[in-house]
């Protein structure tokens, strides 16, 4: 035998599967578990647009109808860092799996609930599905793909988590305008249980992580971690109820927000507590001890808190302010949606060549330009002005998204990467979590200013506004009312002219805000660490791993 064939038997043996399966083609394995996750953060916006509908068939008031999406969000969150708990136990696979088909249940049962009480039942049993699926995808994506390629894999799983957003509104606003709003559960059905198939047929879990996982299990069977369990339970269920019902409740003025922030302060101090004595702790909060885990993780989080807050305030603006439809306004975030569909895999394949922080600093600055387009939106704001802004934040987007996410895992274990992912998962959420309660609060308070502002120049003393009182009334007598009705009715018309106005400035306010906000990041691209020279050196030495049982 030759010294060749010797030398290439370790090789052959090392890039074979023990179990002699054939690789899964990686592109199917990403078209498989990418389903899942495009559908869960769908969901997360899709109700939105139906609120008014769905309010009106099971009979909720504004505060009870809010619940639907409070309800969902609190179940996600609670299941993301338990993600890579439950792999071990059950096996990754199997998880994704139990995930999905229970998102499904979820998605059938919403569709066919009459009532406020059993539409919010089954939108946590849907959030509880859909929890798991976006940690256990990025995880496979990160196992599936060679190191050389994690850019690559980072963006394709940036495609799924920002789109879904993004196409929310867009195929509810469809789906409401022309249908009816069960149908926005519906719809889930047919592309889950294809996803569902695809995954059970193409995606097989490593060997190593199937044998770590089982020597995991032992140990987390013998010590599972119920106070852990409880203390997370307790304090995000209070943080995340803080963060999507405190700005209704006037926050501190209500007794309910004071005590479960009291609640959520003392519950997560207490688990971060017993998560790092536990012999065997249920979410692994030491791979923080990691500069570069933890650095893009806190970043991410605080990114996300910025970007979640000015996808909700701008399909706002359009329809409040500018009158569109639901649907108009879905197709008007297209070209943010176009642009980062375009941009995305351009960056995965940059990300090998072009230094993480050099594209988050160009993401952020590009972000910040579409932030300040539209800090001078008006209620003149044509589709073409929105267009340009939203090209310039899609971008924006796809620069920050796929090198964060990738750096932020680089340095990850194989074995530990669902824990990781979960983790990082949950950071994403919370911080959108606290930029959309804190943006929904300043949106309110600018325009209680700007409305008292502008009315104190509303007076009988002040000649401009006597005359464009007197204009509003000739306009309602050309409309057809009577002078007696009209000089009535011009004084509340014209409060609802100042009202309008003051929206518009609160939100031109808010959108610059946030624009000076994300610029604030770029100070603390110096503790994102990124040391590349051990991916290089395993890019080079490593087989390429499919995902294979």
């Amino acid at each position: 035998m030759s010294v060749s064939a010797v030398s290439a038997g370790p090789i052959l043996a090392a890039s074979r599967p023990a179990t002699g399966r054939v690789p899964t083609n990686k592109w199917l394995v990403t078209i498989s578990v990418s389903f899942g996750t495009l559908m869960g953060a769908i969901d997360a916006s899709i109700v939105n647009v139906a609120l008014v509908h769905i309010r009106g068939a099971v009979g909720a008031t504004i505060e009870e109808i809010t619940w639907i999406s409070t309800g969902f969000v609190i179940a996600t969150v609670l299941v993301m860092p338990l993600t890579a708990f439950l792999g071990r136990i059950f096996g990754q696979k199997r998880v994704y799996m139990a995930s999905l088909a229970l998102f499904l249940l979820g998605s059938m049962l919403c569709g066919t609930a009459h009532s406020l009480v059993a539409l919010v039942a089954w939108r946590v049993v849907q959030g509880f599905g859909a929890g798991a699926l976006q940690p256990t995808e990025q995880a496979i994506l990160r196992q599936t793909f060679p190191p050389k390629e994690q850019g690559m894999a980072m963006a394709l799983f940036a495609m799924a988590v920002m789109l879904g957003p993004a196409l929310g509104p867009t195929i509810g606003g469809v789906i409401v305008d022309n249908a009816s709003w069960e149908w926005i559960f519906y719809i889930n059905l047919p592309v889950g249980l294809l996803g569902l198939f695809m995954v059970w047929k193409f995606v097989h879990e490593p060997d190593d992580i199937r044998e770590a996982n089982l020597k995991a299990a032992a140990e987390t069977k013998k010590n599972i971690d119920w106070a852990g369990i409880a203390l997370m339970t307790i304090g995000l269920s209070s943080l995340q109820y803080v963060l999507e019902e405190g700005d209704q409740d006037s926050w501190f003025d209500s007794r309910v927000i004071t005590i479960l922030v009291l609640v959520a302060v003392f519950g997560l101090a207490a688990f971060v507590i017993r998560e790092l004595t536990a012999k065997s702790p249920v979410v692994n909060l030491r791979l923080f001890k990691d500069p570069v885990f933890a650095s893009g993780t806190l970043i991410g989080a605080v990114m996300f808190a910025m970007l979640m807050a000015n996808m909700f305030l701008l399909p706002i603006f359009m329809q409040e302010l500018l009158g569109f439809t639901a649907t108009q306004s879905g197709l008007n975030l297209m070209p943010r949606t176009l642009a980062m569909m375009v941009i995305i895999p351009i960056v995965g394949k940059l990300y090998n060549r072009v230094s993480p922080r050099l594209m988050i600093a160009f993401g952020v600055v590009t972000f910040a330009i579409g932030a300040f387009m539209m800090s001078h939106f008006t209620l003149e704001t044509s589709p073409s002005g929105i267009f340009v802004s939203l090209v310039w934040q899609g971008i924006g987007f796809a620069c920050l998204f796929v090198p964060l996410t990738t750096v932020a895992l680089s340095k990850i274990p194989r074995d530990k990467l669902t824990d990781a992912t979960g983790l990082n998962s949950l950071l994403r959420q919370v911080g959108g979590s606290i930029g959309l309660a804190v943006f929904a609060t300043l949106l309110g308070r600018y325009a209680t200013q700007a409305r008292a502002s502008l009315s104190a120049h509303v007076s009988p003393y002040n000649l401009a506004a006597l005359q464009r009182l007197a204009a509003v009334q000739q306009g309602l007598i050309a409309r057809g009312m009577d002078p007696a009705s009209a000089q009535a009715a011009a004084p509340g018309a014209l409060a609802g002219a100042v009202a309008q106005q003051a929206m518009v400035l609160s939100f031109e306010k808010v959108f610059l805000l946030a624009g000076i906000l994300f610029l604030a990041i770029l100070p603390l691209l110096f503790f994102l660490k990124d040391d590349r020279s051990e991916e290089k050196s395993e890019s080079g030495h490593k087989p390429e791993m499919h995902l294979e049982m």
